[in-house]
């Protein structure tokens, strides 16, 4: 009745706390793609697709290229289309690009230059945010971002 948990040791070893929030922040600019199972905060300049756990673009943030999340908060610019089952736009918010939702939410004074789609909620983030949730279960994986060079410098890399 009070005895420990019953589950086998090696399914306990492959739970993991939440990985922390990855940060792109004001001022820094990352050009590529960037793939997570966790959640990216974006308060600087992504330009490439992103496709993540949960989103947050930052006000005064920009990303241009396609986004996939099943959570997306958008406070600052996004250009390029959006898959998200939940999609909130705030007051801040600029838009230009078509929204796949199973659920929106746009303030008073948020701009959207594109069209909105309710999805059927099957498949929305369809193969490849689902390989990555895939992969992460399999591995203990944060992260993958290709490297990039800005003036010769590398910027950003993990994996």
């Amino acid at each position: 009745m009070f005895s420990k948990s019953k589950m086998p040791k090696a399914e306990a070893g492959r739970r993991s706390e939440p990985s922390p929030p990855s940060i792109i922040s004001r001022g820094l600019e990352v050009k590529g793609d960037m793939n997570t199972d966790g959640e990216v905060h974006v308060d600087g300049t992504v330009t490439g697709d992103i496709t993540c756990g949960k989103l947050i673009v930052g006000t005064g943030a920009s990303v241009d290229g396609e986004v996939r999340a099943r959570e997306v908060d958008i406070r600052g610019q996004v250009s390029g289309r959006i898959h998200g089952d939940t999609v909130t736009l705030t007051r801040t918010a600029r838009v230009l690009g078509d929204i796949w939702h199973t659920s929106l939410a746009m303030e008073a004074g948020a701009h959207l230059e594109g069209q909105v789609r309710k999805a059927d909620g099957k498949g929305l983030l369809d193969e490849p945010l689902k390989a990555i949730l895939r992969k992460s279960e399999d591995k203990d994986a944060a992260a993958v971002v290709k490297p990039v060079a800005v003036g010769g410098d590398r910027i950003a890399s993990a994996s």
